[in-house]
């Protein structure tokens, strides 16, 4: 909500919105990484990517369902649909060409649609920082402001940008904006550089 207020968004949708984009989790929760017990192996492993990458798809498509049964606003609904615009599953891809070299990517892209809004654009880029972050084994201040910059400049080349009215400056003020708040939120795993002794 803060990278949105930042660039003059509706800071309150997104807020809502980050509340409940990913509720289409609730339907198989172990297949997600941050709700897996730290004991249990990941049921990823008893099946292939095919199946696994339906179940991660279907988590937008369960979310729009639940969040309209539920009547929450259309705007809400949309952000939940477009969070992971059409990007590309690279983990299951991966495993894919595993198994069969001729694996096609496009079946391993969400269904989209791409964000149609700033608000949309944010939390598609938040959604993947905070997680890529938590996965950081030892997080320092530059690997981490380097990954939020790498995911915004893919994002780019991937055009999941283009249905939208977000700008090249305004991306910068988000860049900043989530460095700062993943600098909060991970702080106590964050090692930061030593500065040289200055020469008494």
């Amino acid at each position: 909500a803060n990278c949105v207020e930042a660039i003059g968004g509706d800071s309150q949708l997104a807020r809502v919105a980050c509340y409940y984009h990913d509720i289409g989790k609730t339907e198989h929760p172990f297949f997600f990484i941050e709700n897996l017990p730290a004991h249990m192996e990941s049921p990823h492993k008893m099946i292939g990517p095919y199946e696994s990458k339906e179940i991660i798809f279907d988590h937008v498509r369960k979310g729009v369902e639940i969040l309209k049964q539920h009547q929450l606003p259309q705007s809400v609904i949309d952000i939940c649909a477009e969070h992971h615009g059409t990007t590309l599953m690279k983990y299951f891809y991966a495993e894919a060409l595993k198994d069969n070299p001729d694996a096609d990517e496009a079946d391993f892209r969400y269904p989209g649609p791409k964000p149609q809004t700033k608000e949309s654009a944010v939390i598609n880029i938040v959604d993947s920082a905070e997680a890529a972050t938590r996965a950081m084994k030892e997080p320092t201040l530059e690997k981490v402001q380097n990954l939020v910059h790498s995911i915004i400049m893919n994002r780019l080349e991937d055009e999941q940008f283009v249905e939208c009215d977000i700008t090249l400056k305004e991306l910068a003020i988000i860049e900043k904006n989530i460095v700062a708040s993943l600098n909060g939120t991970f702080h106590s795993r964050i090692e930061y550089p030593k500065l040289p002794k200055k020469q008494s």
